[in-house]
């Protein structure tokens, strides 16, 4: 969406592919009570601002609601829902084998995210576990909970936030690297971000500034904190494996649980592209553009496309430079 902003106030040919019904984006499926982490106006795509809503920290459906207009608003060339299998290039031009035939280009901006990459670790005997597993990707509410006695793996804002969701009406166990770090509560998004923005400068200017925290730290949304002061955002280290009704901890003590969540995130959505990655099974960019693929751009992926580039109100930076590059190529 972002890159479409900037896409129609150039003279160029453009199409978004969505293989989704609706605009969102993985928004369409993330769990019932999630919250941004920073205000409206701090959490908008380029040209025009979120509107603000009744909590401070705006839901799941004011962020649809939102994309959806921000799209219609715009009138973004959106074609949906069209999958894109595969892409190749020959004599110059892409050409991308999808589920509505086969489209050409001379450019590519892949922004795929990571919904799609959900990262489960390879915990010891973890095939021999026969109870219920969710990944945060798949998780809605506590109707989908199996049992009574529930394991949350990961200490990022997703474990903090779904374990806030779940400790009243489950026995939860909450698992994490190592003890996670809570921002102040004065402290949310907008902060991160604006932080984020003075130590990319201060790097490039070959400084070095302390973080105030990380985009990874935990904001203290008012579920997260009715959980802390209910004395439920505790958090024990790594379990040794699993067995066929729970996990096994460190000291060789058993225990069952009926429904392990993985809150341990994603990785880079980039199956359509295997004819472009490296031996590594990555794609090299300078900020967003491919280095050994003319014509190809990453856009939102994390930092490696750009500080903050999966970040609703990062994007735009990021989306801004993409296009005028590719305006320059194809009119080179």
């Amino acid at each position: 969406m972002a890159c479409g902003y900037f896409l129609r106030r150039t003279n160029l040919n453009y199409i978004i592919i969505d293989d989704q019904h609706d605009p969102g984006g993985a928004w369409n499926h993330t769990w019932d009570s999630l919250k941004l982490f920073s205000p409206a106006e701090h959490s908008s795509l380029p040209g025009w601002l979120m509107p603000k809503a009744k909590e401070e920290y705006p839901g799941k459906t004011h962020v649809q609601r939102y994309l959806n207009d921000y799209e219609e608003k715009y009138k973004l060339n959106v074609k949906r829902p069209i999958a894109v299998d595969s892409v190749k290039k020959a004599a110059g031009q892409f050409e991308l084998i999808t589920s509505d035939g086969l489209y050409k280009s001379k450019a590519i901006i892949s922004a795929t995210g990571t919904w799609k990459k959900q990262y489960i670790p390879d915990y010891n005997k973890i095939e021999q576990y026969r109870g219920q597993q969710i990944h945060s990707a798949h998780y809605k509410n506590f109707d989908q909970i199996e049992g009574e006695n529930v394991l949350i793996v990961g200490g990022g804002n997703s474990g903090a936030q779904i374990l806030a969701d779940l400790y009243q009406q489950f026995n939860t166990t909450w698992v994490t690297l190592k003890e996670p770090k809570f921002l102040p509560d004065e402290v949310d998004g907008r902060y991160l971000f604006e932080f984020a923005t003075k130590q990319y400068k201060a790097r490039l200017a070959g400084e070095k500034i302390e973080p105030v925290g990380t985009l990874g730290d935990v904001v203290m949304v008012e579920s997260v904190k009715k959980a802390r002061d209910n004395g439920a955002l505790q958090s024990r280290r790594p379990f040794q494996s699993f067995y066929e009704q729970g996990v096994v901890w460190s000291d060789g003590t058993q225990e069952r649980f009926d429904t392990v969540i993985w809150c341990t995130g994603f990785k880079s959505s980039l199956d359509h592209l295997a004819d472009f990655k490296n031996a590594q099974g990555n794609i090299s960019t300078q900020e967003t553009r491919a280095k050994d693929t003319e014509g190809l751009w990453l856009v939102g992926y994390g930092n490696w496309t750009g500080y903050a580039s999966a970040t609703l109100i990062g994007v735009g930076r990021t989306a801004r430079q993409t296009v005028k590059e590719i305006e320059d190529y194809i009119g080179g």
